[in-house]
């Protein structure tokens, strides 16, 4: 008889499934409005425009046309920060074209310095950087 009855009482006192136990589910909620609250957080100080910063215009007369319409410039004033902007884009080019020299320059005196298995174990660290942070080829 006890035998029937230890069975009928584990099957009565049978846990529940995890995620149905008040402790688990609750300690999972609290760790899911943790993240999004630090999440919320962490976008609204900046992090957005960290993550999703944009390079240069992409198009000169979309940003010549947006300077015309907020800044209701004249046809000259158009035409002379046209040029200014034509000015930007190849200096902005320039600046990129010789940071890209400078990166490659430094990559190249330090495989200099390496032996062989260091450079291999350099070239798997340049692989593993973040794509904004690697040097261009």
């Amino acid at each position: 008889m006890s035998g029937a009855l230890s069975s009928g009482a584990i099957s009565a006192a049978a846990p529940r499934a995890t995620w149905q136990n008040p402790r688990i589910f609750s300690t999972l909620l609290l760790v899911f409005l943790a993240g999004a609250a630090t999440g919320a957080v962490s976008m609204k100080f900046g992090l957005h425009d960290i993550l999703h910063r944009s390079g240069p215009p992409t198009s000169k007369e979309t940003v010549l046309q947006k300077f015309r319409t907020d800044l209701n410039l004249t046809p000259a004033q158009t035409e002379k920060i046209s040029l200014i902007l034509d000015d930007y884009r190849h200096y902005y080019q320039s600046v990129q074209d010789q940071e890209d020299d400078i990166r490659a320059t430094g990559k190249m005196r330090i495989l200099q310095e390496l032996d062989p298995d260091q450079r291999v174990k350099f070239q798997k660290m340049m692989a593993e950087i973040p794509p904004q942070l690697a040097p261009k080829p």
